[in-house]
């Protein structure tokens, strides 16, 4: 069983940035993908960014150009750059991964991101 434990979350003015790591309890070098959530008060969980382990990544079209999603596999880490961020951004965060596409995500406990207007 993998633990994931994000940490980096807090309160922010808009245009801000904030980076968001993932530290997990064991080797991330078998996960296929690993990725960052959000869920916003009232809303369903959605993806953010997404890195699987030959380092290609996609993003939500809301985080383009703003988010960047990187993981190092020596560190068992997994880091979500966010800049220029704006309200709307506001939302728990949560780290998830998985071994393949047939399998389960193990998930996060979450941290918490509010960016002030």
């Amino acid at each position: 069983q993998v633990q994931l434990v994000e940490s980096g979350g807090g309160l922010v003015q808009a245009g801000g940035s904030l980076r968001l790591s993932c530290a997990a309890s064991g080797s991330i070098f078998s996960f296929n993908s690993m990725g960052w959530y959000r869920q916003a008060p009232g809303n369903q969980r959605e993806l953010v960014a997404q890195v699987t382990s030959s380092g290609s990544r996609n993003y939500a079209d809301s985080v383009k150009g703003r988010f960047t999603i990187f993981r190092d596999n020596t560190k068992n880490m997994m880091y979500l750059q966010m800049n220029s961020l704006k309200p709307e951004d506001t939302a728990v965060y949560y780290c998830a991964a998985r071994r393949s596409a047939t399998t389960n995500y193990y998930w996060g406990q979450g941290t918490q991101v509010t960016v002030s207007s």
